[in-house]
């Protein structure tokens, strides 16, 4: 096991409340463990998309699987992540619902957003 630093314990946690299903997961767990079919029913997916979601959970290191019988019953991986939604939940966002949270490494510039939306002749004009 390797100790992540500060950065990367942050992009983690990012990268599991960036998903709907995975945050919805998270909220569920965060009042205590569930089994994989009970949380699939409640949240409203299935369990091979349920599955997919507490893969990646796992793997970010943000839930634990403990074995109970022949069955598997997820919990937050450290009680301190439920109290860190609960502040989460406690801030309130002001946000600009015409905006975008958009990952700059992946979104178009604002330059290709202005040109995107020209006609193509004038953006070929433009370029030459």
């Amino acid at each position: 096991m390797r100790i992540l630093s500060t950065i990367d314990v942050m992009a983690r946690f990012g990268k599991a409340l960036a998903d709907p299903t995975r945050a919805a997961v998270l909220q569920e767990l965060k009042d205590g463990p569930a089994f994989p079919a009970d949380l699939a029913q409640t949240i409203g997916v299935s369990r091979q998309i349920l599955s997919n979601h507490l893969a990646c959970l796992r793997d970010c290191g943000l839930v634990a699987a403990e074995p109970v019988g022949r069955r598997i019953r997820y919990e937050l991986a450290d009680a301190r992540l439920g109290h860190a939604l609960n502040d989460l939940l406690d801030t309130i966002l002001s946000v600009d619902p015409a905006g975008d949270c958009v990952d700059p490494g992946s979104a178009p510039s604002t330059e290709e957003r202005s040109t995107a939306s020209h006609d193509p002749l004038e953006v070929r004009h433009e370029r030459s």
